[in-house]
């Protein structure tokens, strides 16, 4: 009898290939709950998610900066919790608001019931919103999903609210969220215009300083929603990062997971629990700001952990950043912060360049500032 002999096995995709078989599917990490997973699939584990170093001790806090504070006392607390921390909880912000926005409180609720609303639509529903090109508006897992050496357990609609804004950007943002996101944009924008006055006052600027320099009119908005996870000690909801931006103001639901990086007086380094307070803003200074205040101000690392909890967990972050763009348009530490004794410790740059080097690198990179730092 002739032998026979089995066709060779086919070669297990790479890495590539999954990226690019997740991705086709136009669902996001949504779609892997929807289709019953019961482990964290490869492309999401992280070797060691958690690191070595540790969680600071339970009663650890970001500081409060109190809006209905006197003026100079809210901008010295925001300035003093800016420098160092690089982070705090914003309360009673409503005083930065229209007089109209009585309810502000109850903003982020329906921002983020409309965000889980969409998120949680049949997949066929929100298949048609997924994409990588941005066109204003896009629906995606992960933007660094091809350059980092694993992705995170998260979907996101991102919104380019500013500069350039399209005409018909309200029409691309799905309808299921459409109002209550585009009513938070304008009430977390009076918010940051209020808090880069008291940041300016607290470098000793005049309180129009900050935003004059940054016309931090760019605007950023990113509507994270991080589903459940069925083993959440293998991967992550954000890797440690820095924001590139001026300002960030980041409305996060009940469930928390935020955790910011800290060293204390005694250089000690420990990830601090960013726990929800109800009616407080998560507050904080990008690496523009960073870079404008030349130093004075600190652009810090943040992640998102997972948790065990049964229901996903929500933030909506707005990231503020200069407007005026171009080749003729320069960024770096502000004139009136250098001296001889203070010696600019950035070069200038353009916004193309910045954004350049920006998306270039995994989100988990942390040399972005070292690009533009001066020898010393």
């Amino acid at each position: 009898m002739a032998s026979s002999s089995l066709p060779a096995p086919a070669p297990a995709p790479g890495r590539a290939e999954l990226l690019k078989a997740f991705d086709d599917k136009r669902t996001g990490v949504r779609g892997l709950v929807e289709s019953g997973v019961s482990s964290v699939p490869e492309l999401f584990r992280h070797p060691d998610p958690y690191g070595s170093i540790p969680l600071a001790p339970p009663g650890a806090s970001i500081p409060v900066v109190d809006l209905s504070l006197p003026p100079h006392l809210a901008a010295a607390a925001a300035a003093s919790a800016a420098r160092t921390w690089g982070f705090f909880h914003l309360v009673n912000y409503h005083h930065a608001l229209p007089a109209a926005a009585d309810a502000a409180d109850d903003y982020p609720a329906r921002a983020f019931a409309a965000v889980r609303a969409f998120n949680e639509l049949p997949a066929a529903e929100r298949a048609p919103h997924y994409s990588r090109t941005t066109g204003g508006v896009n629906y995606s897992s992960n933007v660094d999903l091809y350059n980092s050496p694993a992705a995170s357990w998260r979907d996101t609609i991102q919104i380019l609210l500013g500069p350039n804004r399209c005409p018909d950007l309200a029409d691309r943002i799905p309808a299921a969220c459409r109002a209550e996101v585009l009513e938070w944009e304008a009430l977390a924008t009076a918010v940051a215009r209020a808090l880069l006055g008291l940041l300016s006052q607290g470098l000793g600027l005049r309180p129009e300083a900050l935003e004059d320099a940054s016309c931090a009119d760019g605007k950023l908005m990113v509507c994270h929603y991080y589903p459940h996870c069925p083993e959440p000690e293998r991967t992550m909801g954000l890797v440690p990062h820095t924001d590139p931006g001026v300002l960030t103001v980041l409305a996060q639901d009940g469930v928390g997971g935020l955790q910011v990086k800290h060293q204390d007086e005694d250089g000690k380094i420990s990830w601090v629990d960013v726990k929800p307070v109800p009616g407080a803003l998560v507050i904080n200074v990008g690496d523009l700001l960073q870079i404008m205040s030349n130093d004075k101000y600190t652009s810090v690392e943040h992640r998102v952990v997972m948790n065990t909890r049964e229901e996903p967990r929500l933030s909506i972050g707005i990231f503020f950043s200069p407007g005026k763009r171009g080749d003729s348009v320069f960024y770096g530490p502000l004139p009136e912060l250098v001296s001889s004794e203070n010696p600019p410790k950035y070069r200038n740059f353009t916004m193309s360049e910045f954004y350049g080097t920006f998306f270039s690198r995994d989100l988990a990179s942390k040399a972005l500032l070292d690009n533009f730092k001066l020898s010393s």
